[in-house]
């Protein structure tokens, strides 16, 4: 049992299949737990009588300025945040405090920032996001309130990451939690109880968020943390800033790519075909998420047994993991697919109950998902480059998919087929071009990585 090993010895030596189960499952139940903080409001949103259709799309079309205030909390805290652990390794604990420091400030600064333009600009940006006249209201209501806590969401996010990197990962997890259940509790309560609507959703949701920030906060205040935040240390100093923004732009751009797809495919399907269409994007990335998250979360978990090994240069382990863990991504995934394939309209009825709506999105979410059994292969070898060290080709794989595939695709095809299918064609097109050039990477550069010991 991978229980009997600890510490760097379990990395080592014990047995992969329980090992990965020990480390993957946190990594899941946080995925699974964020999971729940991203689609509880569109559950309830789309079930608000009368209006449900047209608000759930309203929401849709603010996801990309969600996703880009997320972004900026993962620029903070994920630049910072590993800086401030290898700190603490080398025992310099005054310096890992002096990085958490500056990202508190960060985080602050940009939260002000992004209230204000935001709040300026929403208007504007939605129209250009997809929203219609008749959707662009509920978007706005949503918003209103929604920016109101940008400062909330950033400190929960961004200094959650110096608890992770503390290793507290269990007080990491109950500060999502806490406001993912909080959330659930008063989404109900605000939207139909005290009949808020798409308001009620907003304001659970950045009371949720504040609530979480404040139990990061606090334990970052208190003895009980590692590091600690001070005031002496919030002041910018230039050298520590670049540093973050040096490790923190590649998270960055990551979720913020996220955003980038949601604009286009949300645009091209208003173009093509209205807000319907629109609707049915809502629905579809939620349900994606469902299958994303759980894989990055066996993903995450899996990283740090092939980097340990590799280091240690046991790559026999290594080769190992990596066949486990596409073994069970891929599984994963194509489970997904036949579920997607079989019972797409029951899919969209966990989110809205509109006929047509449903009637639209059981037609073409087996389109859309189409490619979601490819996936795994995916995120299998991108993982397995980022733990050996190759971050470049990583992200470059990362990018390949959403970037230089899914958006020119996305604006391409419906013009070229002149058909708003061709949004959805996208897609998996792009899932299975960019899990098949993965593959061949990997498979070309696996030699070099991992020899083969000689005889």
């Amino acid at each position: 049992m991978s229980s009997n090993y600890r510490g760097e010895e379990a990395l080592a030596a014990a047995p992969i299949g329980g090992l990965m189960l020990r480390l993957a499952v946190p990594a899941v139940a946080a995925q699974l737990i964020n999971m729940l903080y991203n689609i509880v409001d569109r559950i309830y949103i789309g079930h608000i009588p009368v209006v449900g259709k047209t608000a759930l799309t309203g929401l849709g079309v603010s996801f990309p300025i969600l996703m880009l205030v997320s972004a900026f909390a993962a620029f903070s805290g994920m630049g910072g945040a590993p800086l401030a652990s290898i700190r603490l390794g080398a025992g310099d604990r005054k310096g890992a405090e002096q990085i958490l420091g500056n990202s508190t400030t960060l985080l602050l600064g940009t939260a002000a920032v992004l209230t204000v333009f935001f709040s300026l600009f929403k208007r504007p940006l939605l129209m250009a996001f997809g929203a219609s006249e008749d959707t662009v209201g509920y978007a706005l209501e949503y918003l209103s309130i929604y920016l109101l806590g940008t400062v909330f969401v950033q400190l929960a996010l961004g200094l959650n990451t110096f608890i992770s990197a503390q290793g507290k990962a269990l007080t990491s997890m109950l500060s999502v939690l806490i406001g993912a259940v909080l959330n659930i509790v008063l989404d109900p309560i605000f939207i139909f109880g005290f009949q808020m609507g798409v308001r009620g959703a907003a304001l659970a949701t950045i009371l949720s968020q504040a609530v979480s920030a404040c139990w990061v906060v606090g334990f970052l205040c208190t003895k009980r943390s590692g590091l600690r935040i001070r005031l002496a240390n919030m002041a910018l100093k230039k050298e520590i800033v670049s540093r973050i923004a040096a490790l923190g732009v590649a998270p960055f751009i990551m979720q913020s790519t996220e955003s980038l797809v949601t604009v286009v495919l949300n645009s091209s399907l208003q173009t093509f075909g209205g807000d319907l269409y629109v609707g049915t994007l809502t629905i579809m990335q939620s349900v994606m998420q469902m299958v994303v998250m759980p894989v990055q979360g066996i993903t995450q978990g899996t990283q740090p047994i092939m980097s340990y090994n590799f280091g240690a240069k046991n790559f026999q382990r290594v080769r190992q993991v990596f066949k486990r863990l596409l073994t069970v991504t891929m599984t994963v995934t194509i489970t997904a697919f036949l579920i997607v394939s079989l019972f797409p309209g029951q899919l969209a009825q966990i989110f809205n109950d509109d006929q047509e709506l449903v009637a639209l999105v059981d037609r073409v979410m087996p389109v859309f998902f189409a490619g979601i059994w490819a996936f795994g292969a995916q995120m299998a070898c991108q993982t397995t480059f980022m733990a050996l060290g190759q971050a470049k080709t990583s992200l470059f794989l990362a990018l390949l998919r959403k970037v230089i595939l899914l958006v020119p695709l996305a604006i391409l095809l419906p013009r070229i087929t002149n058909s708003v299918m061709g949004v959805y064609i996208a897609e998996p097109v792009a899932d299975i071009l960019a899990s098949a050039t993965t593959l061949t990477i990997f498979l070309t550069r696996r030699k070099k990585l991992l020899p083969t010991p000689k005889d």
